[in-house]
């Protein structure tokens, strides 16, 4: 839950720094081409496949580069509901914190919101970026706050002096979006192995483990952190609940999923935990799925619904879709295929018959699922599918 009391402090302070909001991606890309030049455009293009190589050095030029102040604006934008959805929940968890510090800060539009929010407290920002820490300064002397400092600085290099009451730590510590995360045991199960070196690894190649093992240090005996990164997927969230967990934090309370737009995309993140030691009645640290959007399988509703002979009587593309292939009645598997992907992730994809029809079900070690389920009439349908899954073709 968020203070409503906050949202049109919040879309002001957004204003201030220039953004809109957007529903349209046709209305944002004609805002973006009427305010940015042809070069700008060309630059931008380029450095964002350049930012996609991973390494700090470019990741740092395309943030310098859109810290500019014509650039920043028009780009900042699209993240315009990722700053309602975070900003106000972030600025309700502020509590009794005395001091703040605020991890890849950017160029500082949502620590310059606490901060106005705060006057009462004290916060630092920090980021790698130099241009984005030069913007952050300005926009920060510009609004006349005198209770927010921003440095340019890794966090490897941040000085173990002072502590922090409360770390912020948003879309921060997980740097590789791409990486699958940790495999279940099997593509039967969602459990995961807790072998050390698989941890380890994963750890090693998204950043979290030195990272945490920098910020622990730095938060006072009783203090927080908020935690928001891109772990929303089930194979990612388990290992940094891990990394989380093995350095002595525990949950304050629920985590909490968040969705927000990226213009008109939609962009699943998350949870946003909320942290702290010694606490003296942690919440479970939840390993299963999330609720999901699946649809509720009745078997008393499985006639045809459309005049379109080609709409299944059941899909479900969730990880509920095993629950439903669990509790299909007298099932005679037809065909059946497990094999390791490219990527190392087992899959199996199975073709069958039950009481309630004719079922494809496709599942693997990264959590995904799907079943469809169609009349008998429709078999060959999905035996072509099924030929198409198991010979590996796209």
């Amino acid at each position: 839950m968020t203070n409503d009391s906050r949202v049109p402090s919040l879309h002001s302070h957004l204003a201030w720094w220039g953004l809109r909001q957007f529903t349209s991606d046709e209305a944002y890309f004609q805002w973006q081409r009427e305010t940015l030049s042809s070069e700008d455009l060309t630059t931008l293009h380029r450095q964002v496949e350049e930012k996609r190589r991973g390494s700090a050095a470019d990741e740092i030029a395309f943030y310098d580069a859109t810290a500019h102040p014509n650039i920043l604006p028009v780009l900042y934008s699209q993240r315009y509901d990722y700053y309602l959805a975070i900003g106000l929940r972030v600025a309700d968890r502020i509590g009794v914190a005395r001091s703040i510090l605020d991890v890849g800060c950017g160029v500082g539009i949502l620590t310059t919101f606490y901060a106005k929010q705060h006057p009462d407290k004290t916060f630092v920002g920090i980021d790698r970026s130099p241009v984005s820490i030069e913007r952050a300064q300005e926009r920060a002397q510009a609004l006349g706050l005198t209770n927010v400092r921003f440095d340019c600085l890794d966090l490897e290099h941040i000085a173990s002096n002072p502590s922090y009451d409360l770390i912020l730590a948003t879309h921060a510590l997980v740097q590789a979006e791409q990486d699958p995360g940790l495999p279940s045991r099997s593509w039967s199960t969602f459990e995961r192995v807790r072998e050390s070196h698989q941890q380890a690894d994963f750890e090693r190649r998204t950043g979290i483990g030195t990272r945490l093992d920098c910020l622990s240090p730095r938060l006072s005996i009783n203090g927080r952190m908020i935690l928001f990164e891109k772990t929303r997927q089930l194979a990612r969230r388990i290992p940094l609940q891990r990394a989380v967990a093995a350095r002595g934090f525990d949950l304050i309370e629920p985590p909490e999923s968040i969705r927000y737009r990226l213009v008109e995309e939609v962009a699943d993140d998350g949870p946003l935990y909320l942290l702290g030691r010694g606490i003296s009645r942690p919440l479970h640290w939840d390993e299963s799925p999330e609720p999901d959007e699946g649809r509720p399988f009745d078997r008393t509703k499985l006639e045809p619904g459309s005049a379109d002979p080609g709409v299944p009587l059941y899909e479900n593309h969730w990880p509920s879709a095993q629950m439903v292939w669990e509790q299909l009645r007298d099932k005679k598997v037809l065909h059946e295929t497990t094999r390791q992907e490219p990527d190392g992730r087992q899959l199996h994809v199975e073709l069958g018959q039950a009481a309630e029809g004719i079922y494809l079900y496709c599942a693997n070690t990264l959590d995904q699922r799907q079943l469809v389920l169609v009349v008998p009439a429709r078999r060959a349908m999905l035996e072509s599918y099924y030929r198409d899954i198991a010979s590996g073709e796209p």
